[in-house]
């Protein structure tokens, strides 16, 4: 021993070099990294130079807007430190020590503390840290955490073994080869660190329209101030307030705050459930999915097995049998699924008295253990029986074997004994949950590394629709046969992760939005490519990092809470946003036409602050809160449009025609300006009433709140929102235009809605033609 291992000097040197195994993952992200991501955005910084002309201008009441910016931030930070500190705890639970050998001597390291080189012992049940090399002993490592293969493999004197696998039996002295971020782990979750980085269909369309807006605001601002200024000769007070008006009403700052308020309710949701979201917008990518890609082990079935019947081929009374087979279980020192299982049926402390014992090793296919009186054996019916004794057993194991069984014999002196019969437990909920999921229109795929027929039967037990179509994943050696593959069937066994990652892609390719559950390393490049990624909290840290969705008690009947939230989130949203999007498109045709027909803008930042708040805000906020788990159809952009244009445009045309007959009827500025709030938040109702039909109780209560909101405001605090009482010829005016601009919001929006209504069942047709 004096002879292996690093010296305290090599250790510092190492460690000052960074040759360490400390790997930074996301959740690392300092506290203020987080607050400084959320502050220093465009739009903030936008705000802030909106705020500081206004505050030059000492109209203080037009700085309300700044409000909403706070808020939004606040709850920005709040989500992503609470996210991390739900990942700091689970990557705590992750840590490990390992004895290393050090000046000659065995001392306990902290695995994050190992460095290149170092020499540690690895025993059953321990995980390995880093990448190593066998030195000495013998291993039987689990590597199905990065291949999907559940199998044992036998490590030997100068194997090479790979982080993330576990050690299932045997001891051994191993050297570190590759640490950190030059481990095997590592080099691959490399690649899927900007999973989490991926846009939903509704956040993309968002920030779209945020981009264009922010795009546009700052050339059309800078062009009304020198237009209020120098060609209409206003005051700086008046052309900033102008302005500032204009901008503010373009800019769907509360359209962010709704989307950040609705993701945030929904992700505490479901964390109350043990599920975590390392990102809030995943909740909207995983509602809107068409297919689900799920694994066997670890999703449909548990990781723990069960024996369903022991069978002696003998017509005597094997209760002697089965009482050597319950010692055989405790004597020999596997700790794997299947023998746990044994150990469960017969739950007996009775052991052999052993000579030798031979662990199982996935060379042999089988353990055995050697007694003074024959050597006794527990494995594969096809590695322990003579051709003879399977042909004479085939019809039994094949019966089993095409039910989804697991079937092992146990032996004595190589003759049978008994067959033991073990089946993966179905997980809780599951046939609930992909009924739900099913009927919800999601359509599932079953992707893992074991035999097909026993997937098959499997998921036909869960009552996965289709499952009898399976495939051997062998035979698809081209991305022609995956992608023919993926349309006719449902079960794929014996995938490797490569082929896992094409089928993504595969199903991907038709224009079809796809999510892949995982709980291994060898699931994370499937995952990266993914629309939506879930991980469950039993599997690797690795998988864990790189999803945007934690089931972290492994329980996927979440996936219907999951569902639920985002669905709710999205048609809300997608409701509320038609609000918003109606007042940024009218305030931009009015700032353009402003500069057009050189005239001050005529709302100012407070009076539009009002719509904001009743028309938009309040109710778009009490909407969040609503059950709605509809699957929206169409894209969210072209939903809003359709709703917001033609009120938009016709409130738009409204208020330009209203500004001159104003000037007709000798109507003064600030009334006219009055006038114009009123048949704007008359229009934000109509379209409240329209995209909340039918109308329930809960609806009228939200209308009642609203239009009392907008009618106290501009009577009581009318010099706050600068709003004053108009004319019998304002209101009459009024009251003319609001009557005309409904009737022409309803015949454009019934013509919208039936272009709209054909593209999407283009669409539909498209893919229904799809079988998958």
């Amino acid at each position: 021993m004096k002879n292996i291992g690093l010296t305290t000097e090599e250790v510092i040197k190492r460690t000052q070099e960074g040759k360490t195994n400390y790997i930074k993952n996301s959740s690392d992200k300092t506290v203020l990294e987080i607050i400084a991501s959320n502050v220093f955005t465009y739009f903030n910084f936008i705000f802030l130079v909106l705020g500081i002309l206004i505050f030059f201008t000492g109209s203080y009441k037009n700085l309300v807007f700044l409000g909403i910016i706070v808020i939004n931030t606040i709850i920005g930070i709040y989500q992503q430190l609470k996210s991390k500190k739900v990942l700091d705890k689970l990557a705590l639970l992750d840590e490990s020590n390992y004895i290393t050998i050090r000046d000659g001597k065995e001392i306990e390291v902290h695995s994050k503390d190992l460095v290149l080189n170092d020499v540690i012992k690895l025993k059953s049940g321990m995980q390995i840290p880093a990448d190593a090399i066998v030195i000495d002993g013998l291993l039987n490592v689990n590597e199905s955490l990065l291949t999907g293969e559940i199998d044992e493999i036998e490590k030997t004197k100068n194997s090479e073994l790979r982080s993330g696998s576990f050690v299932v039996s045997g001891e051994a002295i191993v050297e570190l080869t590759a640490v950190g971020d030059n481990s095997y782990v590592s080099k691959l979750t490399k690649e899927a660190k900007l999973i989490k980085e991926k846009q939903s269909e509704m956040i993309k369309d968002i920030e779209r329209i945020i981009r264009v807006v922010g795009f546009i605001i700052i050339p059309i601002g800078l062009i009304l101030m020198y237009e209020s200024m120098v060609v209409n000769h206003s005051s700086y007070s008046e052309a900033a307030i102008s302005m500032v008006g204009a901008i503010t009403g373009m800019i769907p700052e509360g359209l962010y705050l709704l989307v950040t308020i609705a993701l945030a309710i929904s992700a505490a949701r479901l964390a109350k459930k043990k599920v975590l979201l390392h990102d809030m917008k995943s909740i909207e990518s995983l509602a809107r999915v068409d297919v689900l890609c799920i694994d066997k082990t670890g999703t449909i079935t548990s990781n723990e097995m069960n024996v369903v019947d022991i069978i002696s081929p003998i017509k005597k009374d094997n209760s002697k049998y089965k009482d050597i087979l319950s010692k055989y279980a405790t004597t020999i020192t596997d700790n794997n699924a299947t023998i746990e299982s044994i150990r469960k049926y017969f739950n007996k402390n009775d052991k052999l008295d052993y000579i030798e014992i031979l662990p199982f090793n996935s060379k042999n296919k089988y353990s055995a253990i050697k007694t003074k009186e024959c050597i006794y054996k527990l494995g594969a019916p096809e590695y322990l029986l003579n051709k003879k004794e399977l042909e004479e057993n085939n019809t039994l194991i094949e019966r089993y074997i095409s039910n989804g069984k697991r079937v092992l014999v146990f032996t004595k002196d190589d003759k049978t004994l008994l067959f033991i019969i073990i089946e993966n437990v179905l997980r809780e909920n599951a046939k609930d949950t992909f009924k739900y999921l099913q009927d919800e229109g999601v359509n599932l795929k079953v992707i893992s590394g074991d035999n097909p027929i026993t997937v098959s039967k499997v998921a036909i037990d869960a009552g996965i629709k289709n499952a009898d179509k399976y495939i051997d994943a062998t035979t698809l050696d081209t991305e022609d046969k995956i992608k023919e593959a993926v349309k006719e069937y449902t079960v794929f066994g014996r995938v490797k992760p490569e082929q896992k990652k094409a089928i993504i892609c595969a199903i991907k390719d038709f224009g079809i939005k796809v999510a892949m559950t995982g709980d291994g390393v060898n699931d994370i490049l499937a995952m990266k490519e993914a629309d939506c990624s879930i991980a469950m909290g039993e599997g690797s840290k690795a998988a864990r990092s790189s999803a945007q969705v934690v089931l972290l008690d492994s329980d996927f009947s979440h996936m219907k809470d999951i569902i639920f939230e985002g669905r709710r989130d999205i048609n809300n949203i997608t409701r509320s946003a038609t609000l918003f999007l109606y007042k940024n498109i009218f305030s931009l045709l009015l700032a353009v036409f402003s500069i057009i027909a050189s005239f001050n803008y005529p709302l100012k930042p407070t009076q539009i602050g009002i719509i904001s708040f009743f028309n938009i805000g309040l109710p778009a906020f009490l909407l969040t809160f609503e059950p709605n788990t509809v699957k929206q159809k169409g894209r969210f952009i072209s939903n809003v449009i359709v709703n917001a244009l033609p009120a938009a445009l016709t409130t738009f045309l409204t208020i330009i025609v209203m500004i001159y007959f104003a000037r007709l009827f000798d109507i003064n500025y600030i009334e006219v300006s009055t006038a114009s709030i009123y048949l704007i938040s008359v229009v934000g109702f109509n379209i409240l009433w329209f995209i909340t039909k039918p109308i329930n109780k809960y609806h009228r209560i939200i209308f009642a709140i609203c239009i009392l909101g907008v009618l106290l405001s501009s009577r009581l605090l009318g010099d706050l929102f600068d709003m004053t009482e108009i004319s019998i010829k304002a209101t009459a005016l009024c009251l003319v235009f609001a009557y005309a601009e409904m009737s022409v919001i309803r015949d454009f929006s019934n013509l919208l809605k039936k272009i709209d209504d054909k593209m999407i069942s283009k669409l539909k047709g498209k893919k229904e033609n799809i079988s998958i």
